[in-house]
């Protein structure tokens, strides 16, 4: 039946169409799941509800799949590895298979978008680019349709319908949510209302001007007004809520290779006073170089990931908090605003005689690659949206999830990042310019997302996930707010939805052990063998000889903590070993915390069988190449053939070693037709 309905969809299609069964202004169509927004998130739960044999529509209101994984920021936000499972993981080693490693954390957004491509293409979905959301009809508690209009609207294009038994709404922005009527909320909460710390007004150090800067046109004088970037309101008091939103950007990339070069011109609507702080600044507390204006990641073949970085920067600070709620018109004028002061930025840090001329030599090395972005001028196609909307729903993540004091127990994925805002304001202090609103706290390990989060409260919506827009603090929706955790949601989000089609219960009836058990059993969502992970807080499988102490440090280990050891305490050995249930070749890694100043010598024996022969390596830790946000990398020991059942191992010693030992997680990857 199922080749059949492939097969005749088309041909059933233009008979609806042709006996009139129309949406209004244009022909409609029917399926199990539609998708709304193409992000990063929107390709993962479209590719996993087409795996699961569901009719899949994803709408992308733009002309690319993505978001801002494929927009820019190259430089992945992790904040712990162990976080990035299913999907979201076989995205990052598809990567990692471009550039001749098993994952791949800093990429080209060409590279990425390609890979994103794949997904899509493998799984059949269609997709619908250039058409956003009109309106929403509601039936029976749920969504019965949603109409959708080109964008941008030209006259001669049609609205098309879309009818689908779930809904999923990827976007960034939490449009289709909004809608459907579903509760929620923008800007901060008071610490007040959830009892947390670092929500609301915060006047903190982080990307601060950390001396004083006269806000005044002309300095001393308030009468003659304020310089551009610099807001009019007072600060308020620590924690008080506001409507005001996070600061967006664009994660820029640029190049200094000459040959793929497109220089940085004058933009339109250039201003040079839009970057009177800037000079400032420097005239307070100079700056060495024009790179610390900003956070430059280097990314393969001679690009970098530009971001925000010091007082004043990319970030458009007090700029967007119309955006999350605005027309589709008036974000375009903000989306504009914000490429146009970017682009000032770079051109006026290149070409005003005011600027340092070392400065603006340095600037001038730099310009769009012409290999990124071609049908866009070279620009991204990507606002960085940080935080629009967020659902209100039955449960809300706040900070007290984020550092373990509450506990959800009904987990569908993880997040591990550090509770994380940008500046929301820039107003005058005590006669000064400061920044308001940046928080950066973490420090604390992994912690489960509660699929209450992603679905709308019982009696809104019974047929629409939130993955994006999920229901959190401020706060915590800030650690949450990561691409790769996002991608997870959105695979969750999908087979929470197919679950919900298969049993004919609303999205709030599915239970989240269903949906985490779906996705340990068949993270690929193709069917193929799950790999084995051996953490080293799996008593049943890890045995240890001699003195090892845990090192909660998130940001080394490979999920909450990793084992240490010193040479001289007797006998070191921390053996791993996995339970095989399907009998095949696998790669077998070793990860690899990066040591702490002092211990970066020496060697670490590591020795690994699949139960009849044992191979042995002495690994140089110098050797270890680890690249990207988080501080350890998996190290490829080699390739076993391994029986059902237990007799294989990976053991790390003290034999022949330096002072220094680490023992972290041990993975089993599967070779895909190795069997």
């Amino acid at each position: 039946m199922k080749i059949l309905y492939k097969f005749f969809s088309p041909l059933v299609a233009v008979c609806l169409v042709l006996a009139g069964c129309t949406g209004r202004g244009g022909a409609w169509r029917e399926v199990d799941v539609c998708v709304y927004g193409g992000t990063a998130a929107g390709v993962m739960a479209a590719y996993t509800a087409a795996m699961k044999g569901k009719s899949v529509l994803l709408v992308e209101p733009g002309r690319h799949l993505g978001g801002m994984t494929s927009g820019g920021l190259g430089y992945t936000d992790i904040g712990n590895k162990y976080v990035v499972t299913g999907l979201a993981r076989d995205f990052y080693r598809r990567l990692g298979s471009h550039y001749g490693k098993l994952e791949q954390w800093v990429f080209e957004p060409s590279v990425a978008e390609r890979t994103l491509n794949g997904y899509v293409e493998r799984a059949g979905v269609e997709v619908l680019y250039d058409y956003r959301l009109h309106g929403v009809q509601m039936r029976d508690g749920g969504i019965g349709s949603i109409e959708l209009e080109h964008s941008p609207a030209p006259a001669q294009a049609a609205n098309r319908t879309v009818r689908a038994r779930m809904f999923i709404d990827c976007t960034y922005e939490g449009d289709l949510m909004a809608r459907a009527g579903v509760t929620y909320t923008v800007g901060r909460e008071a610490n007040s209302v959830y009892g947390e710390t670092y929500n609301g007004v915060q006047l903190m150090r982080g990307h601060q001007f950390w001396d004083p800067i006269d806000p005044y046109v002309e300095p001393g004088n308030p009468a003659s007004g304020l310089i551009w970037g610099v807001g009019g309101d007072t600060l308020a008091p620590t924690g008080s809520g506001d409507r005001k939103v996070q600061a967006y950007n664009f994660r820029v990339c640029l190049t200094d290779d000459p040959d793929n070069m497109v220089p940085i011109t004058r933009p339109d609507n250039y201003d040079p006073a839009r970057y009177e702080l800037m000079l400032r600044l420097h005239e307070v507390s100079p700056r060495r170089s024009v790179y610390d204006y900003f956070i430059w990641s280097r990314m393969p073949n001679r690009k970098a990931d530009i971001n925000n970085g010091g007082g004043s920067s990319t970030d458009m600070i007090g700029m967007n908090w119309e955006y999350p709620e605005a027309s589709y018109e008036r974000r375009a004028e903000i989306w504009k605003a914000h490429e146009d002061y970017t682009k000032g930025m770079f051109y006026f840090l290149g070409h005003d005689e005011r600027v340092p001329e070392h400065f603006r030599r340095e600037m001038l090395k730099w310009g769009y690659p012409k290999d990124e972005y071609t049908d866009n001028g070279h620009w991204t196609h990507q606002l960085y949206v940080r935080e629009a909307r967020r659902m209100v729903a039955d449960v809300v993540m706040t900070e007290h999830h984020c550092t373990g004091r509450e506990v959800v127990d009904d987990p569908v994925a993880w997040a591990a990042y550090t509770m994380d805002s940008h500046n929301c304001d820039r107003l005058v202090v005590d006669g000064v310019v400061k920044n308001e609103g940046n928080v950066e706290v973490g420090g604390f390990p992994p912690y489960p997302i509660s699929y209450r989060a992603i679905v709308p409260r019982r009696g809104e919506a019974r047929n629409l996930l939130v993955p994006v827009c999920l229901s959190a603090s401020h706060i915590a929706y800030g650690s949450i707010r990561m691409e790769p955790v996002f991608m997870v949601l959105g695979q969750a989000a999908a087979v929470a939805a197919c679950r919900a089609i298969d049993t004919g219960v609303a999205v709030q009836d599915v239970q989240a052990i269903d949906i985490s058990r779906t996705m340990q059993a068949d993270p690929l969502a193709d069917g193929s063998t799950p790999e084995i992970l051996v953490d080293n807080d799996d008593a049943s499988r890890v045995t240890l000889t001699g003195r090892w102490r845990r090192d909660n440090d998130p940001h080394r280990s490979y999920g909450r903590d990793f084992l240490t050891a010193r040479k001289g305490e007797g006998r070191l050995v921390a053996r791993y070993m996995p339970e095989i249930v399907e009998a095949g070749e696998y790669e077998v890694y070793l990860y690899f915390p990066k040591p702490y100043p002092g211990d970066e010598s020496g060697t670490m024996a590591v020795a690994w069988s699949d139960g009849r022969e044992v191979w042995k390596e002495m690994i140089d830790k110098r050797s270890v190449l680890i690249e990207g946000q988080t501080q350890g990398e998996w190290i490829r020991l080699g390739r076993m053939r391994l029986g059902a059942g237990a007799g294989a191992y990976v053991e790390v010693s003290d034999e022949g070693t330096a002072a220094a030992l680490t023992a972290d997680a041990v993975l089993f990857l599967p070779v895909r037709g190795g069997r």
